[in-house]
């Protein structure tokens, strides 16, 4: 039984870390994940195409079996075009891409909403460590395209819609794994980031996502220089994650020119678009 699926990384508006209220919009960077089941398989055995842990992937092929009450293991194989690590959410992208995948594998896609899915990715990042808050907003996100609002507290989506702008990201030449953040640090700035997400409640997704980004850049102690420098053209900027990455979003010909203000910097600059499909089997029209 195989199956084939992916599903895209995201950008942050409101990091959720200090209120556990959170925001994030899709782009078109994705992850792709092939599964394949064998019901004389005593486990599953993950492999990516960089140098990341396997055992989110894994135990999401584990949960979404185990959801249908089947005993099988098998494979699991990433690949992907999300810097790890990097803020971008290749996390969330890969658990959806790999939950997706596995019910593909199941003939079951049809059987869970694209939330229920996330939330299958949810609860094994969790069990896994690799997220702080749960990252429903950026699960959700990822699963249904646009841009989202979350309350993690209670794993609830709170709105989505579709999400249009140029984007330009930049990435340093660093990696930020979420174990690493500090984390008693970012609540202080919770009043600051509980305004950024009000902005983002209320449509000002570009003021809450620089509101966003400047609290936490202070907390986690990183230079916000890239997001100063962005807003001589970009509509907003800010810190994507914890970092180390940074998006900025704005009209077409603007996002260029914070592009190339950024090339400048060490790292790369990446151009995606955003994404409004999110997560899908290979052969799924959306």
């Amino acid at each position: 039984m195989k199956g084939e699926a992916s599903a895209p990384g995201a950008a942050t508006v409101v990091n959720a870390i200090a209120t556990l209220k959170g925001s994030a919009f899709a782009v078109d960077l994705r992850t792709h994940a092939t599964v394949e089941l064998d019901e004389s398989a005593a486990g599953v055995d993950g492999t990516t195409d960089v140098d990341v842990d396997t055992t989110l992937i894994e135990t999401c092929v584990e949960k979404t079996v185990a959801r249908f009450g089947i005993e099988a293991g098998g494979t699991v194989e990433t690949t992907t075009e999300i810097p790890p690590e990097s803020g971008l959410k290749s996390s969330s992208a890969a658990a959806n891409a790999t939950v997706l995948a596995t019910l593909d594998a199941l003939g079951e896609t049809d059987t869970l909403e694209p939330l229920e899915t996330a939330l299958v990715g949810v609860e094994a990042a969790r069990d896994a460590g690799v997220t702080i808050t749960g990252a429903l907003d950026d699960a959700t996100a990822s699963a249904l395209g646009g841009v989202v609002l979350t309350d993690n507290s209670s794993d609830e989506l709170l709105h989505r819609e579709p999400f249009d702008r140029s984007v330009a990201v930049y990435v340093p030449d660093e990696r930020a794994p979420s174990a690493s953040t500090d984390v008693g640090r970012s609540k202080l700035v919770a009043p600051v980031v509980e305004r950024a997400f009000d902005m983002a409640r209320d449509g000002d997704y570009a003021d809450g996502m620089t509101t966003n980004g400047f609290a936490y850049c202070a907390a986690l102690r990183r230079d916000a220089s890239p997001a100063v420098d962005a807003l001589a053209h970009a509509e907003g900027a800010g810190l994507s994650g914890t970092g180390p990455s940074f998006a900025a979003i704005g009209d077409t010909e603007d996002i260029q020119e914070v592009a190339k203000d950024w090339k400048k910097l060490d790292g790369k600059v990446l151009r995606p678009e955003t994404d409004n499909r999110g997560a899908s089997t290979n052969s799924a029209k959306r």
